[in-house]
């Protein structure tokens, strides 16, 4: 699959991750929370899908964090 901005989204699921881990969430838990399957969740965290800002804030809100800090990225 080719797409602009790879590391991007990489590095994007790989933040999701952590701070679902963080807060002791599974997938399906977190999914739940902003109504999406687990797959896609699956799929967002590593890097197997575009993901849109809707589901983004949605994360971030589940997970009680501001926006920003899923785009801090190491």
């Amino acid at each position: 699959m080719e797409r602009k901005h790879f590391e991007e989204y990489k590095k994007l699921g790989l933040n999701i991750a952590y701070y679902r881990k963080e807060r002791g969430l599974s997938q399906m838990q977190l999914a739940d929370r902003i109504d999406i399957s687990r797959t896609h969740m699956s799929r967002i965290e590593n890097n197997d899908c575009a993901v849109s800002l809707d589901v983004i804030f949605s994360i971030a809100k589940a997970l009680e964090i501001p926006v920003a800090k899923l785009f801090e990225f190491r």
